[in-house]
């Protein structure tokens, strides 16, 4: 099985023209292959614009961005997972996930519903599922693109906590399944703290890396003693930023 691509980001400024202060200035993450990393910081300080320079989507910066050696926006398109799902309303789930790449079957769209926990549900609409069932089928089109490389951008956003946990069990199945290099953005260290093998703390304007946390016990093997260390050792974190000063 192939395993999920080294990411080096060298970002030496990205700016917008409405700020006066760059939002990346010598910016730099290296992300090991098949490793999850959780970026973590508040709203607006740059984590989602982080996601799209790795996406490819965004090219207007200085730097470089590789993944496993190519230009970012040379390299094969990420799976991404938005804040909301985004699907079609006049396409069913298993037309959603044929949508974005024209190369899948409707078989393996539907056996990529599968995967998610949505086996009988490829001809419902948008409409006829719920906010939980929709991220599914956004979290199962993101791996049809490319499970190699994933980048959530708080896909847990506005969903009960309850819900939440059931997406992060089919998420760390797949992730244990087909070992991607996966980005996830969250402001909550609970979500990291579930997911990731790595916690990146962001804060600032231009954004530094304020602390670099490795969890050092597997995700499956966390003890809910484990879960409070971390989230402690990352809330930590995000509080002295906070209070530093400007």
């Amino acid at each position: 099985m192939a395993r999920g691509p080294q990411l080096s980001l060298a970002i030496r400024a990205k700016r917008f023209d409405t700020a006066h202060a760059p939002l990346f200035s010598d910016f730099r993450l290296d992300v090991a292959p098949s490793s999850v990393v959780a970026l973590v910081g508040p709203s607006g300080v740059g984590k989602s614009t982080l996601l799209r320079l790795v996406a490819g989507i965004d090219t207007a910066y200085e730097g470089r961005i590789a993944i496993d050696g190519v230009p970012a926006a040379e390299a094969p398109p990420a799976g991404f997972v938005f804040q909301d799902a985004r699907l079609l309303p006049w396409l069913s789930a298993r037309e959603n996930i044929r949508a974005v790449r024209a190369a899948t079957t409707a078989a393996e769209a539907d056996a990529a519903l599968g995967r998610v926990g949505l086996g009988g549900f490829e001809t419902a609409f948008p409409h006829q599922l719920s906010g939980g069932m929709q991220r599914r089928v956004a979290l199962a089109r993101a791996f049809s693109v490319n499970p190699r490389l994933l980048l959530l951008d708080e896909p847990f956003v506005s969903l009960d906590r309850s819900l939440v946990r059931d997406i992060q069990s089919v998420l760390k199945e797949l992730i244990a399944t087909h070992e991607p290099t996966v980005l996830l953005v969250t402001h909550l260290a609970e979500d990291a703290a579930v997911l990731a093998d790595r916690a990146v703390v962001l804060a600032d304007r231009p954004v530094r890396v304020v602390a670099d946390v490795t969890f050092g016990v597997p995700r499956d093997a966390r003890t809910p003693t484990d879960l409070v260390r971390i989230v402690t050792e990352i809330e930590g974190v995000q509080a002295g930023a906070a209070r530093a000063p400007a």
